[in-house]
């Protein structure tokens, strides 16, 4: 298990359609850690391509999937419907992290398997200690499932 006694690297996926927004969540993650490796997804389905693909090689998961919910071609809850689905991502933590404050928006991404939601504040400087609280309750407190690999999920 992965938690407060044990170190990186940290591999987060990034999931956000908007450059800006990636490099912003990018820089507020790195800006306290330096063991912390950040992968981009333009949408649900390069987020789900990513996700099979490492798990068919036998490559190690993201111990974080940080996911917005308005993108192009597969939205946030469609590629969470998608990707709890497959046993080998059910326990795969993902935050939503978004600029929706619809409750509508909420439940239906606990319901579809989200494990937090979290609005995306629009100063910087909020931006920037959100980022941090969630990734030190992450890396820090929260207990994350063992490194998985494709022969971990069956």
């Amino acid at each position: 298990m992965t938690g407060a006694a044990d170190t990186g690297p940290f591999h987060v996926l990034l999931v956000e359609d908007n450059p800006a927004d990636a490099e912003l969540t990018r820089e507020a993650l790195t800006a306290q850690r330096d063991d912390l490796v950040v992968d981009f997804a333009t949408d649900g389905f390069e987020a789900l391509d990513y996700l099979q693909r490492r798990a068919e090689a036998n490559m190690q998961l993201p111990d974080l999937v940080i996911l917005d919910l308005n993108m192009p071609r597969m939205s946030g809850k469609d590629f969470l419907a998608d990707v709890r689905q497959d046993a080998r991502f059910r326990a795969l933590p993902i935050i939503v992290l978004t600029t929706s404050a619809a409750e509508e928006d909420i439940h239906q991404s606990y319901a579809l398997g989200a494990n937090s939601f979290v609005n995306k504040p629009m100063e910087f400087n909020q931006f920037e200690e959100a980022v941090q609280l969630m990734q030190n309750f992450w890396f820090s407190l929260a207990r994350l499932p063992s490194k998985a690999r494709k022969d971990d999920a069956q």
